[in-house]
């Protein structure tokens, strides 16, 4: 196993929200501690055409998934090149990608993100590491989140980190112990209401800051929350579809009255959670949704001064998960644990991520 002190990594990173594959280019440095470094990182948004593919990967023939597996392989390996000749970076030692995420059943014991490595590899010519989730779930494992390792490594001087993109979560430490969970659907459902509305999405909540909270439509939100918190899975496309999106769907309600309600439901879930630890916490905030204003003034109302709310540099907010994917590649490929069974639920710890090309 690899035991030097520094490494170069670039980072991949696509969303269940869908607003773009992050891509970073990172350097690790372990004395003592880990540091890192975001030396380059961008959002490339996917085209109409991307975007059709990867919205109905689902619901594809296993011929035709195995083609997109491939296609959409190809295309991350072709940025990882583009990225690299455009900002002439030198010295890269692999590519640590996530994939983007058409099927996550863990209960049914399978995950899948496409992305094939064999295709980043041959695309960009640089090792890869990917497909980082299905050894947790083969452990029993839901195979998510997976950040939270980065955040125990690289960002614990916070008591709490927040992640607020397609689906907000929470990290924690607890009993010298780390814990994180699924809290609840984010820009996955703001972003499907400002569709409507024919925005890709909610500019700082204004939509949602002038519509009225419905307390009926909160209700129903509740109810399907409430089934789900005691055992805190790891939350999906699958589930939003059959029980967030009808609710969402409903047209005996303005849009802007259907994402004031969600908005005020994630915002008292992601409370709710923070606040279990009932005592005062420190909380980082990251991902596309910290820039959501409203959403960050319901937060700070409801949780009150128990709660200091710290908003990074910008290229930590929208780079942090491509920036833990890197990070996840460097401990795979030093043979440390990556996957945390006190976070997952899985019968052991593991090192996580398949190889190619080292």
């Amino acid at each position: 196993m690899d035991s030097k002190q520094k490494y170069k990594v670039i980072g991949l990173m696509s969303g269940t929200s869908l607003d773009g594959l992050d891509i970073a280019c990172c350097t690790f440095s372990y004395k003592e501690q880990w540091k890192f470094t975001i030396e380059k990182a961008e959002t490339l948004s996917y085209s109409a055409n991307w975007l059709k593919k990867l919205k109905e990967a689902h619901i594809l023939s296993a011929e035709k998934l195995a083609e997109l597996d491939n296609s959409y392989g190809k295309f991350l390996g072709e940025c990882c090149r583009d990225l690299v000749k455009k900002h002439k970076i030198r010295n890269i030692d692999f590519i640590s990608s996530h994939g983007h995420t058409v099927f996550h059943q863990p209960e049914k014991g399978f995950t899948l993100q496409i992305g094939n490595g064999n295709a980043i590899h041959a695309a960009s010519g640089l090792p890869v590491i990917y497909d980082f989730r299905s050894l947790d779930v083969a452990h029993g494992g839901q195979g998510a989140p997976l950040v939270p390792i980065g955040d125990k490594l690289l960002f614990n001087e916070y008591d709490v980190c927040l992640n607020l993109g397609g689906i907000a979560n929470v990290s924690l430490t607890q009993k010298k112990e780390r814990i994180a969970f699924d809290v609840c659907y984010m820009n996955m459902g703001l972003n499907h209401l400002a569709n409507k509305a024919n925005k890709k999405y909610d500019h700082n909540g204004a939509l949602a800051s002038s519509g009225e909270v419905s307390r009926k439509m909160l209700g129903e939100l509740d109810r399907v929350y409430s089934k789900v918190k005691l055992n805190r899975p790891s939350l999906a496309r699958e589930f939003f579809e059959v029980q967030i999106q009808p609710i969402l769907d409903r047209e005996d309600f303005s849009i802007r009255d259907r994402l004031a309600t969600f908005t005020e439901s994630a915002a008292k879930k992601i409370t709710e959670a923070i606040l279990e630890s009932k005592r005062k916490v420190s909380v980082l905030c990251t991902g596309g949704g910290t820039f959501n204003s409203f959403l960050m003034y319901r937060l700070v109302e409801l949780c009150g001064d128990d709660v200091m709310f710290i908003i990074p540099e910008n290229e930590v907010v929208n780079f942090k998960e491509a920036l833990v994917f890197a990070f996840l590649g460097v401990l795979r490929v030093r043979g440390e644990v990556n996957c945390l069974k006190s976070v997952t639920g899985a019968s052991k710890d593991s090192s996580s991520g398949v190889t190619i090309g080292f």
